[in-house]
């Protein structure tokens, strides 16, 4: 008798360990968990292939993720540039996942698309390769700023290809490379930037990084803030795409401070950031 209740006792304890591990996503027990954070993971082997992520206690595989794209004219800038927006949404959004990436910055040897178009691809594929062990979902959304803001938009629109992205912010960020106000003007760092890219004037490459050319109608909801004054990107990057997402019947949203320039504080930050939470509370 004592030996058949130990039998019992043990495969009662093993089908109690194969429940948990097989039912993870539906059993609270795995929900207690505490903040964590880490910084600088390798995604890839170049010293910029690198991200820090947040991750919220008391996550379950349903935890969306934010994921922030730096600027810097694709040639510059660093994932601390977006720290003070990290603090934020840390601070309005404890359930969200943030993930804070930096990318392969570009030269005259190395263009960046599609390199870092390349390293987002990278980052999300390691993010659904580990979504068990940080216990998060696929459902992502991505903040971008001025380069960041068109990397975000582009890979949104053009290369999630299982559409994970239930939204995306461009702040300042370029979206249409054949646009005249670009092409025609004397925009200080076009032409170096068009040499980055590797193009002078071929329109059908212009057209493949423009994220005007490549949204559809399966593109995920975007919101969109741009400056009336700002010396590097025009008000019609913006307002082409307005009109362009409302051709498509995607949900968007568009802001134009009118005087401000490449980034504001104040008055208009504040704004920026209440309609943002917004979106973000009602999309991702």
């Amino acid at each position: 008798m004592k030996f058949y209740k130990s039998v019992v006792a043990c495969i009662y304890l093993t089908l109690v360990v194969l429940s948990c591990s097989e039912n993870d996503a539906t059993n609270p027990l795995f929900y207690n968990l505490g903040y964590q954070e880490e910084m600088n993971v390798s995604y890839g082997s170049h010293s910029d292939q690198k991200f820090d992520i947040y991750l919220p206690e008391n996550r379950t595989p349903n935890t969306k993720v934010l994921i922030l794209v730096h600027g810097g004219g694709w040639t510059a800038g660093d994932k601390s540039d977006m720290n003070n927006l990290k603090d934020l949404i840390k601070q309005d959004f404890p359930e969200i996942a943030i993930v804070n990436i930096n990318y392969r910055l570009a030269d005259q040897n190395n263009p960046p698309y599609p390199m870092q178009i390349n390293d987002i691809s990278s980052v999300v594929n390691f993010l659904k390769n580990h979504k068990n062990t940080y216990n998060i979902s696929e459902n992502y959304g991505f903040i971008g700023i001025s380069a960041g803001a068109h990397l975000s938009l582009l890979w949104s629109y053009a290369f999630d290809f299982e559409n994970n992205t239930n939204m995306v912010c461009s702040i300042v960020g370029p979206t249409d490379f054949t646009d005249p106000a670009y092409v025609n003007s004397e925009i200080p760092g076009f032409e170096e930037l068009l040499d980055f890219y590797g193009v002078e004037s071929d329109t059908e490459y212009l057209e493949e990084i423009s994220p005007y050319h490549q949204a559809t109608t399966s593109a995920p909801p975007t919101i969109l803030f741009y400056g009336g004054v700002d010396p590097l990107i025009p008000i019609s990057q913006g307002t082409h795409m307005r009109d362009k997402l409302n051709e498509l019947n995607i949900i968007n949203q568009y802001t134009l401070y009118p005087t401000s320039g490449h980034g504001w504080v104040g008055l208009e930050l504040l704004d920026t950031w209440t309609k943002l939470k917004t979106f973000t509370q009602t999309h991702l």
